[in-house]
């Protein structure tokens, strides 16, 4: 098998920051209520664990500046997440980027890009047409469905101003916002971030599962399609203990005991699957921000 010679490329380190008001901003964009205070209130606040998705977004868009993809053709295939230490909520960190993987689906190439720091390891798959065919790895197949009835049956409302609003979180593309964008992106209009749709799934699932949201240790999901603000999806989910045979039992870290796993999928209103493969674990007993884990 051949590699591409973009695979293990370093994309270089930044210093990001961030306020209260970051924070806060964040959790109402991907759909947090107002009257949820530990989200949205300086003086009892939660940071969110996708909000570090956010402070890492640099990363991808600077393996398309230097030429990897077509910036206006690749799109964001599925997005992982490994919570080491929740954030504080504000705060300075050193996160450091490169690519982990490239693997080759013929017509197109996946590159996975991979932002690591001492409170979080967060990876991009971002989907490149035209970048494959260079004889490298396929990789792993898209997971399938639990062979069950799901355990919950939810939904995620959004709302016509959230694209608007979550852009401002450094995402700006132009398809969000830009109907001519949009169109040439192939959408007949713009379109809602797929990781505020994937962050607006999981206060739903936090509620069934009787879990704070954040308490996320683990995240990962497909963008199988887009949402567009002001859709009404529908999600499943398949709930399981770590470790057992069913949900969450091949995701690292999930032999945490008393952890919360769940499988799940969102659907839009019109059948078109949004979110596929998605995998979320929540931890019981948040650890103390603030600890030195090396100590």
């Amino acid at each position: 098998m051949n590699a591409s010679p973009w695979e293990g490329r370093a994309l270089g380190t930044r210093t990001v920051s961030w306020t209260e008001r970051d924070a806060i901003l964040y959790a109402l964009a991907v759909g947090a209520p107002a009257d949820r205070l530990d989200l949205v209130y300086e003086e009892r606040l939660r940071v969110l664990p996708t909000f570090a998705l956010t402070l890492a977004q640099w990363a991808p868009d600077a393996l398309g500046e230097l030429g990897a993809f077509n910036v206006t053709t690749a799109v964001h295939g599925s997005q992982r997440l490994l919570v080491h230490r929740p954030l504080e909520p504000s705060g300075e960190l050193t996160t450091t980027a490169r690519v982990s993987a490239v693997r080759d689906k013929g017509a197109a190439a996946v590159f996975d890009v991979e932002v690591s720091c001492d409170r979080f390891t967060a990876t991009w798959s971002i989907f490149a047409p035209g970048c494959g065919g260079f004889g490298g790895e396929r990789g792993p197949s898209v997971p399938r469905r639990p062979d069950r009835p799901a355990d919950h049956t939810l939904s995620v409302v959004t709302h016509a101003r959230q694209a608007a609003f979550y852009r401002l979180l450094g995402d700006r593309h132009a398809m969000h916002i830009d109907p001519d964008a949009a169109t040439a992106a192939g959408m007949d209009r713009p379109f809602l971030h797929g990781l505020c749709t994937l962050a607006a799934s999981l206060f739903p699932l936090a509620d069934a599962l009787g879990v704070h949201p954040a308490e996320l240790a683990e995240l990962e999901a497909r963008f199988a399609a887009p949402a567009f603000p002001g859709d009404r999806l529908g999600l499943s989910g398949w709930a399981g203990a770590p470790g057992d045979d069913s949900p969450g039992r091949d995701m690292p870290g999930d032999d945490s005991a008393g952890d919360r796993a769940v499988r799940f999928e969102a659907m839009a209103e019109d059948g078109r699957a949004v979110l596929t493969g998605g995998r979320a674990r929540f931890r019981t007993t948040i650890p103390d921000p603030t600890e030195n884990p090396d100590a």
